[in-house]
């Protein structure tokens, strides 16, 4: 390739390294680039893009101590998208040879359709982040060692007490390479790792049957399972959870002061607040928050980032899946709306600046605007202060499924774990408790933020318009002066 811009002898390396490989293992070559992108507009459009895409995977699963599942694979494809206005084409292949990605460029042409553009020639690398480095030889598919770890889990659920009664264990990895080219001349390259460990467990006694889960993973392989996310930590997690469940009260119901915990309730802020900030909603005017950017949307102790940036973390990207740099970006400014997060088609049609979070699940998918790692920024409250102001409330600390309206921004969730706060102090586990309320209303009702800002464990799989794409959350305790809460007692 030529006219690639310069960058630091390391990364040069890497990039160098990502970049060949479509080229050297399936023949691409750059006339053919500029082939399927000149066929891409042939019949119109004003922007085209290829994304190609090969994923190696592996995947084991234990229950009951026994080998339930294995598999290693790989996939390969390439996405051609055309957009012309409003209008998005978008064709994909699973064979990469000429004439395949040839007649996907035109199945895309055709769909999108529009005036003709020039032909596009010559293309420049740009300098990207280097947030998760990779082995110049991948993963290691040494399946043994990987069954070792959720052997561990399995082993160290069942010792946490006699009451688990069932577990199960699971292990899965990928490395992703991808290669993005687009008419504006842009080229991008990148090697995405991803690994996730996962323990589940059912407790039971007497009189009931409770279930607890726990995971961790992040950008790196299965090296990053020690200390804090080891195998044995991940699986009484789990276990205490489960355990705890079996002696919990019936959760309180009605309006209460509620105390958030910090980390994974940031799934609350994800799914309440997050989609309804995804440009898309907004342009299509579905959104609780459209039209809403400069007004006050939450109280001013809230502010709210989506960070693709940091390191080795779940949600993180070298490049979107559009090929552009991904930022930090503020969503909410100390109660402010500062702004959506954007992808090339959106940032097109509305005017604003592309945030980096053009995101799909695979080459067989259209990117849309989609979150990273999103979180609350921690505020200057002592955690124990917080606990200690409530006089009758609840205590979330993790939570389990969810559901929420991008239209009006009305959510309910399920806590996995909760307790009661009784004069300041924690008290009674409850179990069966549910969140409900409005995401922009709820969080004007924020009046203390911990300085104790968690992010998650590295287990967050977000689902829009039926694709799955790894995020993270993440946010400090907080305290919400009102908010209904469903439960059984009275």
């Amino acid at each position: 390739m030529e006219n690639l811009s310069k960058i630091s002898s390391s990364q040069q390396a890497r990039s160098d390294r990502h970049r060949r490989y479509f080229f050297e293992k399936f023949g691409i070559t750059e006339r053919l680039l500029e082939r399927c992108l000149g066929e891409a507009l042939s019949a119109g459009g004003e922007f085209a893009d290829l994304y190609f895409e090969s994923v190696t995977a592996t995947s084991l699963g234990v229950e009951e101590q026994i080998v339930k599942s294995a598999s290693t694979g790989t996939s390969v494809g390439c996405g051609v998208r055309v957009i012309a206005g409003e209008r998005t084409g978008y064709a994909y292949t699973d064979n990469l040879s000429s004439e395949r990605l040839l007649q996907a460029a035109r199945t895309a042409a055709m769909i999108a359709s529009g005036p003709a553009k020039q032909p596009v020639v010559g293309f420049e690398e740009r300098h990207k982040a280097d947030l998760y480095p990779v082995p110049l030889g991948g993963f290691d598919q040494d399946l043994a060692a990987r069954l070792a770890l959720i052997q561990q889990a399995d082993r160290a659920a069942r010792a946490f007490d006699a009451r688990i009664v069932q577990v199960r264990a699971s292990y899965a990895e990928e490395l992703k390479r991808i290669l993005v080219i687009g008419s504006d001349g842009a080229f991008a390259s990148d090697t995405q790792p991803l690994a996730r460990l996962n323990v589940f467990v059912i407790a039971q006694d007497a009189q009931n049957t409770t279930r607890g889960s726990a995971g961790g993973g992040g950008r790196t392989g299965m090296e990053q399972f020690s200390g804090t996310k080891s195998p044995e930590y991940l699986a009484r997690e789990a276990a205490r959870g489960a355990i705890l469940q079996l002696d919990a009260r019936p959760a309180p119901a009605g309006e209460m002061e509620v105390v958030l915990g910090p980390g994974w309730p940031g799934i609350l802020l994800h799914e309440a607040v997050g989609h309804g900030l995804e440009a898309d909603f907004n342009r299509k005017g579905t959104s609780a928050f459209s039209g809403l950017i400069g007004q006050a949307v939450a109280s001013e102790k809230v502010t709210v980032v989506d960070n693709g940036t940091m390191a080795g973390r779940r949600g993180s990207l070298n490049v979107d899946d559009e090929g552009s740099a991904t930022q930090e970006t503020v969503l909410i400014e100390n109660g402010i709306l500062k702004g959506y997060l954007t992808d090339k088609l959106s940032a097109r049609l509305t005017g604003a600046a592309n945030t980096g979070s053009g995101r799909r699940e695979s080459y067989q998918s259209i990117p849309m605007p989609r979150m990273t790692n999103t979180y609350m920024l921690a505020g200057q409250d002592e955690p124990e202060d917080i606990l200690r102001s409530v006089k009758r409330g609840l205590y979330a600390v993790n939570f389990g499924g969810g559901q929420v309206d991008i239209t009006n921004g009305k959510f309910v969730f399920s806590a996995s774990e909760a307790y009661l706060i009784e004069d300041g102090k924690i008290t009674a586990p409850v179990r069966d408790a549910t969140l409900i309320g409005n995401g922009p209303e709820a969080l004007r009702y924020v009046s203390m933020v911990g300085h104790d800002l968690r992010l998650d464990e590295g287990i967050g799989t977000c689902g829009k318009a039926g694709q799955s794409v790894p995020v993270g959350v993440g946010m400090p305790t907080i305290k919400l002066d009102r908010m209904t809460v469903g439960g059984t007692a009275n």
